[in-house]
């Protein structure tokens, strides 16, 4: 199942919480919310606003605080 990026709440080297939106993305007219899973700093954003993404991309990277 594709999907389109709808928003991008996170830049690299931002930190974020567990629970945290780092990107919204359309599927069947459904809203999914991609949140963080641990607390750390965004290392990489690998999509943009409007691009079209596959099932199991990997969107953004969060590496964890030490």
């Amino acid at each position: 199942m594709m999907g389109t990026v709808l928003k991008v709440n996170a830049a690299v080297g931002d930190q974020v919480g567990v629970g945290d939106t780092v990107i919204v993305i359309e599927s069947m007219k459904m809203e999914l919310r991609i949140v963080s899973e641990i607390e750390g700093t965004v290392t990489s954003i690998n999509c943009s606003e409007g691009e079209t993404v596959e099932r199991h991309a990997v969107v953004a990277v969060v590496e964890p605080e030490e």
